[in-house]
Order: structure tokens, then C-alpha cells, then sequence
């Protein structure tokens, strides 16, 4: 096929993920003639803007997550409030066809803002052919082009990891895609993997019905989160019926008579199950394969992340890779933002860094887990002299009027200076309260500034100042 002249721009984005599209939007609004180019299409056909993060992650997991919390009241909470509801079932393609209208309207909502930013949006597979130039294929098979920019942003986001023990068919075992689209409730299911994406998809279809099985090859529990909010995880998770297996290999998943047997090894011997549905959710590489041709000479590292400086800067000049592309902090969606706004504004001449240090994480199960800054563990393995107060949720007042108990609050500041180091959540709409021990952070506070800050009574929110006040009381 022939190639188009070069059409030129400021900056070309490829991908429209929420590090791409948060980047192209904030280079237009910079007076920067911005190109975004992105490749993924919808069940329909359709292309939809937003990436995996909207259309086959967190969005897509949360909007179901909240359906089956509402089928969970109805079948197991009601009766406390007075309230009876009979014959409650569930209808799967109902659920999704309202999860499904979310993402349209979330990336309808998107490309309003290309148009209204008057940023280009191009449908097609896109190849980086050096530091100035980009071949794009479009998905209509029409000719292929190439198009020129001042500066160009890699922002393709992450897939799941297949595992050779467990192939993917997309019929009995899925990948955690798949995992967010199927018609019906699975008896039994198995996840390998019980990390965040698969804690997640676990809390979906558990509540729904699903006797279900997390698999996971670690010894411990959610390692990268402080191990005591991770301890009163797992007793939660387990009293709700979830069977996590730690320690647990997968060897072989085979398919048979429209079920999957299950093979793994833990320190017991070799065991088999049998599920109505595999999920492998066991993490996520970064999307460079055919990214850039080999002449572009961009460099990679063993596992395919971009090679990237701390200003998100290629090998390549003029060519910023941010996001997942990159092992500059963990694969989660507002860190990709965070660096695409930064990227925007250092090519427009202005910097304003991420603090990496202070950057929220949330696993978004019921109930949530939030963090920001160092664990106890992390902490006490450099030998810094620390100070630890915690507040359990079910002393709220809020917590106890919503049925909602489980779960606490956990700060830990330094001994001496009385800085938070971080903040520890696990409890209903964690991910909400997490914000303000961002905040504090980001504005170097003292445990003690949080203890005298006044919160709304009663609120789960004042979980946090109790947790201040509980460490100030301890010498």
C-alpha cells in the first residue's frame, strides 16, 4: 500500500488510554496542535476512546461490582432494615448491557472533548518509524500514511499476561477481559492469581453466585500492601465465602465435557479441581510489540517497558513514553494520568513533576483497600523510628448506621518529626477517604495537624482523625 504525505503536528499521542487521552487533551489546551491516535474497538465494531482502563478495566469492574452488591443487600442484608424482597434473580445480560452503556457514555464523553479541543482523533495501528514520524494503518483498511510531529507520547497501555499452563480459549478460560463480559454466573470458578485484578473480578461473581477459588503462587497475601491491613483482608475475603490458596502453582488447566480441570502444586502435594470457568488474571505487560519499527532504535528492557528517565523522557528525543509503558510507579490509571498532564505541560515549557511517592493506590473490592506511602514493614526494614495509630471502622457511628463495620484505618508517622508516612485503608469507600491522607501529604503534614482538623460528625471520614488522635495518645 502507498504511503500519504506527512501531515504535521505538535504532538502526536498514540494511544487513548487514560495516560493518552488526559495528555492529548491537556497539549491542546496548551495551544498545541495535538494528533491522538488509538486502535480500540468496542463488541460492536465501534472504536471507543477511554483503553482497557474504561472499556475492559477498573470502569467496566466497578459498574459491575456495584450491581452485585446490590443483588448481595437483597438476597442477604435486607431483613435487618425491615425490608422483604422475594424471588430476586439475576439477569447477567441486563447487568452488562448497563455496564456496557457506562463505557459508551464515559468515551462518548472524551471524544467530545477531542472535538472540542479540536484534537485529531485517528482511528488506526500506529508505529513510531523515528523520533519525528508515525505510520498509521487505519482500521478501514485504507491506505497507509505518515504523519509528523514536533514531539510524539507512547501511551499504549498494558494487556494481560497469558501463562503457558493455562491458554487462553475465551470460552472456559478467560483472561480478565473476558472475565467482565460473560453471559452467565459460573457455578464454580477458579482465578489464577488473587493480586488486585483478581481479587476484583472475584468480588464481582462471588456475590453473584459463584462458588469461587483464588489460586496463588505467593506465600503471602497482597504482599506489596501493609501486611496488617493485608491480614484483616484475608479474614475478611474468606468469612464472605471467597477460598484464597496461597502457595498454590497452577501446572495444567486442561478442558473437558464443558468444564476445566485445574492442576497446582502447593506444599501439601498435587491437587485437581474442577470449574465452570478459569480466569488467569496473573498481572499485565506493557503494549510495545510492533510499536516502533526497528529502525526507530527505541530502547526496551528485557520484559518490553519503555526505557524512560525520570521526566518520562526516550532514548529518542522528542519521544516520551508514560503510563504502563513504563516502570516509573505502578500499572494504575491516575499515575498514567498524573504523567501525561506532566508530559503536556514539560513540552510546553512548564514543570511540575509526580510526586511518586505519595501516589494512591485502591483495589476496588467490597470492602476497598486504599494506601498512600510506606508500609509498616517497608518502614521498619530501613530502621526508621516509627509511630503507628489505628481506628476501627466499627466505632464509627456512620459505619454502624450503614451495616458497613468491617475494616480500620492505620497512619504511621515518623517518631521524632511527627510526619505521616503513610496511610492504610481498608473499609467501605476507602478510596474516597485515602484523598485526604494524599492531601496531608502533599502538604508535608503532621499526624498531629490531622488529629486537630475537624471533621463532620458522623462520617467515616473521621476514622482518619481517630487513627491521628490514637497515635498521639501512645508514647
Amino acid at each position: 500500500m502507498s504511503k500519504k504525505p506527512a501531515t504535521s503536528f505538535d504532538v502526536i499521542v498514540i494511544g487513548a488510554g487514560p495516560a493518552g487521552y488526559s495528555s492529548a487533551i491537556r497539549c491542546a489546551q496548551l495551544g498545541l496542535k495535538t494528533a491522538c491516535i488509538d486502535n480500540w474497538h468496542n463488541e460492536k465494531g465501534r472504536g471507543s476512546l477511554g483503553g482497557t482502563y474504561l472499556n475492559a478495566g477498573c470502569v467496566a469492574s466497578i459498574a459491575l461490582l456495584e450491581s452485585a452488591k446490590i443483588y448481595q443487600s437483597l438476597t442477604h442484608n435486607l431483613k435487618e432494615h425491615g425490608i422483604q424482597a422475594e424471588a430476586v434473580s439475576v439477569d447477567v445480560a441486563q447487568m452488562m448491557q448497563r455496564k456496557n452503556r457506562i463505557i459508551d457514555t464515559l468515551s462518548r464523553q472524551i471524544a467530545d472533548s477531542f472535538a472540542h479541543y479540536k484534537i485529531d482523533c485517528i482511528q488506526a495501528k500506529a508505529k513510531l518509524l523515528n523520533e519525528r514520524q508515525v505510520e498509521i494503518a487505519p482500521t478501514d483498511q485504507s491506505a497507509v500514511s505518515v504523519i509528523e510531529a514536533k514531539h510524539i507520547i507512547l501511551a499504549t497501555g498494558s494487556s494481560p499476561i497469558g501463562l503457558p499452563c493455562a491458554p487462553i480459549d475465551n470460552e472456559f478460560i478467560i483472561d480478565s477481559t473476558m472475565a467482565l463480559n460473560l453471559d452467565a454466573v459460573p457455578k464454580r470458578l477458579a482465578i489464577i492469581g488473587a493480586g488486585v485484578i483478581g481479587l476484583e473480578l472475584a468480588s464481582i461473581w462471588n456475590r453473584l453466585g459463584s462458588e469461587t477459588m483464588l489460586l496463588e503462587a505467593q506465600e503471602s497475601f497482597l504482599s506489596l500492601t501493609d501486611q496488617q491491613i493485608a491480614l484483616e483482608a484475608y479474614r475478611i475475603y474468606s468469612e464472605q465465602g471467597l477460598e484464597l490458596r496461597l502457595g498454590a502453582r497452577v501446572i495444567s488447566a486442561k478442558k473437558g465435557n464443558k468444564k476445566v480441570t485445574v492442576e497446582y502444586q502447593d506444599s501439601e502435594g498435587t491437587h485437581a479441581l474442577r470449574v465452570d470457568k478459569l480466569i488467569v488474571a496473573s498481572g499485565r505487560k506493557p503494549n510495545t510489540e510492533n510499536l516502533a519499527a526497528a529502525e526507530a532504535d527505541l530502547l526496551l528492557d528485557e520484559n518490553g517497558y519503555v526505557h524512560v528517565d525520570e521526566n518520562c523522557r526516550t532514548t529518542l528525543p522528542g519521544v516520551y513514553a508514560i503510563g504502563d509503558l513504563t516502570l516509573l510507579g505502578p500499572m494504575i490509571a491516575h499515575k498514567g494520568i498524573e504523567e501525561g498532564l506532566f508530559v503536556a505541560e514539560q513540552i510546553a515549557g512548564i514543570h511540575n513533576p509526580v510526586n511518586y511517592d505519595i501516589l494512591p493506590s485502591v483495589i476496588f473490592t467490597a470492602p476497598e483497600i486504599a494506601w498512600v506511602g510506606q508500609t509498616e514493614q517497608a518502614l521498619r526494614a530501613m530502621g526508621e523510628a516509627i509511630k503507628i495509630g489505628t481506628f476501627p471502622l466499627k466505632a464509627t457511628a456512620r459505619a454502624q448506621a450503614m451495616g458497613q463495620t468491617e475494616g480500620m484505618v492505620k497512619i504511621i508517622a515518623q517518631a521524632e518529626t511527627d510526619a505521616i508516612l503513610g496511610v492504610h485503608i481498608i473499609g467501605n469507600h476507602a478510596s474516597e477517604i485515602i484523598a485526604e491522607a494524599v492531601l496531608a501529604m502533599e502538604f508535608s503534614a503532621s499526624s498531629e495537624d490531622l488529629a486537630r482538623t475537624i471533621h463532620a460528625h458522623p462520617t467515616l471520614s473521621k476514622a482518619l482523625r481517630e487513627a491521628a488522635l490514637a497515635l498521639k495518645t501512645k508514647k
